[in-house]
């Protein structure tokens, strides 16, 4: 019996006797592997439902998957386990196999091959029975059941699954397509990033979240001198709280990263290539290279002009159907009860539980509160859920020493959220605290002795 073991800091699912030395998303070591469940070899398949079929004596239902992203493959992977007989074909636009994005930092920084970026090798979906096309689709036709690809050809489905993901968000600031001005979301950007990467050069990240904080990592290993700009007073506004934010920005400054926070980029300064960034107050900081990390926008535009529901993601429901119930969405181009989630563990989930769903499974998606790990720059740093203290009824504990500092929020008695900086250990149990609404006292690991805790606010 296969066994599947689940990394408690991304949420990496791995099949196998044992878990993996080390986890090939976010680089945890082999103790940060749980056991989850136990998988029988033989899956029992569901029964498909009717399906309005596209005319061509096929046997199984056509079940199309566009975006060869996390939520894509664990569509493509979940549906043939429920239904042997369906015929899945997954429209990846990159001319790679799939592969991790959120692994692209660690590639960056040379710790990773574009082999081990992989998630899945070309004979596995051969084995599977997947049929991979290296295109992009163009137009949804609806009335017809067909997508529409940049080469003109046609998809016939009975069951489409609309995982487009997102594309880089590139605010309007004067230069930003001068040569050497990059943003990281594919392979093909990590590689043209690496091609200007050299030893001792000048680089500025515009963006103090967590893509440009690990990007800033990746790069300072590799010899670069890396400063980071951030508009708003802190590193990770919306992950953590200012305590454990100093905590970072002191750790970065210790590897050679200049962190700079409160401070807006109003140009991009330079001739054929990048010279420099302005700053509101005049100040010009030297760059060779620059990265925008400032966030993502939903890959949206396909199912807009398809007539499909769009506020900021295509929306969802429950079930994860758009309006047209034989049109689904998951991972980062799809709304669920107003959130654009846009994390890697929430796509995985969002996908695999859509391919089950086009198999013709009942499936409910309810959101869990939002989990970020940040790797690459050696220091551990977890956030889940609430870490702000918001109403009367919330209570903040915070514990630090000079190795870690760890914060938890009370709501009603009740974990839910908090920070964790520098020890990765808690974290598993931080956030079965917050997803079970847990009181404090049942989480035994989480309890801290008397007089032990640093700060025990109760807001006002």
């Amino acid at each position: 019996m296969m066994r599947r073991f689940r990394c408690t800091v991304c949420g990496y699912v791995h099949e196998g006797d044992e878990p993996p030395d080390e986890c090939p998303v976010c680089g945890a070591a082999r103790e940060a592997f749980v056991l989850e469940t136990e998988i029988s070899p033989a899956h029992e398949p569901v029964a498909s439902p009717t399906f309005v079929r596209s005319g061509d004596g096929s046997a199984g239902p056509k079940l199309l998957i566009l975006g060869g992203g996390i939520a894509g493959l664990s569509a493509a992977e979940a549906a043939r386990d429920l239904s042997p007989e369906a015929v899945i074909t997954l429209v990846h636009r990159e001319p790679a196999l799939p592969y991790y994005r959120l692994s692209l930092t660690r590639y960056l920084a040379g710790a990773l091959t574009k082999d081990h970026l992989l998630i899945r090798a070309r004979p596995w979906f051969e084995e599977r029975r997947i049929r991979l096309v290296h295109a992009e689709a163009r137009r949804l036709d609806r009335s017809r059941r067909l997508v529409v690809l940049d080469d003109g050809s046609m998809l016939p489905y009975d069951r489409l699954l609309v995982a487009t993901g997102a594309h880089p968000h590139v605010p309007a600031i004067a230069g930003v397509r001068f040569l050497g001005v990059h943003v990281l979301r594919t392979l093909d950007d990590a590689d043209a990033i690496l091609e200007r990467a050299r030893r001792g050069a000048n680089c500025v990240c515009i963006g103090g979240g967590l893509l440009g904080l690990e990007t800033a990592g990746a790069l300072a290993r590799r010899g670069l001198a890396v400063i980071v700009l951030e508009e708003a007073g802190r590193l990770l506004p919306r992950q953590l709280a200012g305590s454990a934010a100093a905590r970072l920005a002191d750790h970065l400054g210790k590897l050679g990263i200049d962190v700079r926070t409160a401070v807006k980029v109003t140009e991009i300064v330079g001739d054929d290539g990048v010279r420099a960034v302005r700053l509101a107050d005049g100040t010009e900081v030297p760059a060779d290279l620059v990265i925008i990390a400032a966030g993502v926008r939903p890959n949206t535009d396909l199912g807009r002009a398809a007539g499909l529901a769009v506020n900021r993601g295509l929306v969802v429901n429950d079930g994860l159907q758009t309006n047209d119930p034989d049109v689904l969405a998951a991972g980062d181009v799809a709304e669920h009860r107003g959130i654009v989630w846009g994390l890697w563990t929430v796509a995985a989930e969002q996908g695999a539980l859509a391919g089950r769903a086009m198999a013709g499974a009942a499936v409910t998606y309810e959101g869990n509160p939002p989990a970020t790990y940040l790797k690459v720059v050696e220091l551990p740093v977890f956030s889940v859920g609430r870490f702000e203290a918001e109403t009367p009824a919330d209570r903040i504990i915070e514990r630090a020493d000079e190795a870690r500092l760890v914060r938890i929020l009370l709501r009603d008695g009740r974990v839910a959220g908090g920070n964790l900086v520098g020890d990765p250990a808690l974290a598993d149990a931080l956030q079965r605290a917050v997803q079970e609404h847990l009181p404090l006292a049942a989480v035994p690991e989480l309890c801290f002795p008397a007089g032990d805790a640093k700060q025990d606010i109760k807001t006002q």
